[in-house]
């Protein structure tokens, strides 16, 4: 076996790296854009020609959700250029990839958790780009595995949990919306599923979803992080989304069904709050980056 996970540099990266070097030691490379840049088709098909990889984990993508409305052009190029790229050449060598999707690719519109069969229909473009690289992988790689994950944090780079710490030790108000409604994933989770099927005796391909065990809102995700974080100090004030306006339109309801990859790769998948303390505390001991970044 020989894992090639690309954009290692981010929160699910990392992680992926401290698992599967724990797990499958001396097995992986990691690359991200300073290695290999997955835009460029040629590069790509070099690298992973020469590599002689049995894995490919793509972990790499244009998560600026806001961003990428008007970045429409480097968010496509990432989310599905580079998709088709690593799919490209992952079929000429034989090479079985396991890429990461997202919640976006729903509309949220539903009233219960969404099957990974049911009906697609992004609203905002970074969804529609994510979208577009499953398309495109599924065509040239059908036996692609695709996991679409929600809300992903850990104690690497940028994501809700860290913002949220840090505003609570800053402001003494802060206004979350109430209405959006989904499950935390932390990525460590979600990195030791990735490391269950790559060890597993049978390749079962398709998508499937992935987050923690639990249902809340942002807001009810905040008071769980400053609950746990010991932060006393901030007064957190439900909204609804109509009172914080963003350039994307985000899911209203983005619950993920997970019984196809527990029963297809038998993994226990923790709720939430138990993950987000193991989280927050490796926070406050000053692994990753400050929280304060």
């Amino acid at each position: 076996m020989k894992i090639l996970v690309t954009g290692a540099a981010g929160q699910l990266g990392r992680e992926l790296q401290n698992v599967l070097e724990s797990e499958i030691p001396g097995k992986s490379i990691y690359t991200d854009i300073n290695e290999l840049d997955l835009t460029d088709a040629g590069a790509v098909n070099e690298y992973i020609r020469k590599g002689e990889f049995t894995h490919i984990v793509n972990c790499a993508a244009y998560t600026a959700v806001d961003k990428a409305e008007q970045d429409q052009t480097l968010c496509y190029r990432i989310n599905a250029e580079a998709v088709r790229n690593i799919a490209s050449a992952a079929s000429m060598a034989g090479v079985k990839v396991i890429h990461i999707s997202t919640d976006y690719v729903f509309d949220g519109q539903a009233f219960r958790p969404y099957h990974e069969s049911d009906k697609v229909n992004p609203r905002s473009h970074y969804g529609t780009s994510k979208r577009k690289g499953e398309m495109v992988l599924l065509s040239l790689c059908p036996d692609a595995i695709i996991i679409r994950t929600a809300w992903l944090y850990s104690p690497y780079g940028h994501n809700f949990v860290k913002t949220m710490l840090n505003l609570g030790i800053r402001q003494h108000d802060i206004r979350v919306v109430s209405d959006q409604i989904g499950t935390p994933t932390y990525a460590r989770d979600l990195a030791e599923a990735i490391s269950v099927i790559l060890q597993a005796r049978q390749w079962v391909e398709g998508i499937f979803h992935f987050t923690d065990e639990g249902v809340c809102s942002w807001y009810d995700f905040t008071k769980a992080i400053f609950r746990y974080a010991g932060i006393e100090g901030c007064r957190v004030t439900p909204i609804n989304t109509e009172d914080y306006p963003t350039a994307a339109t985000r899911p209203p309801y983005s619950v993920l069904d997970k019984t196809a990859i527990k029963k297809t790769y038998g993994i226990t998948i923790p709720h939430w709050e138990e993950s987000l303390r193991l989280c927050i505390d490796r926070i406050k001991s000053g692994e990753g980056s400050d929280v304060n970044e």
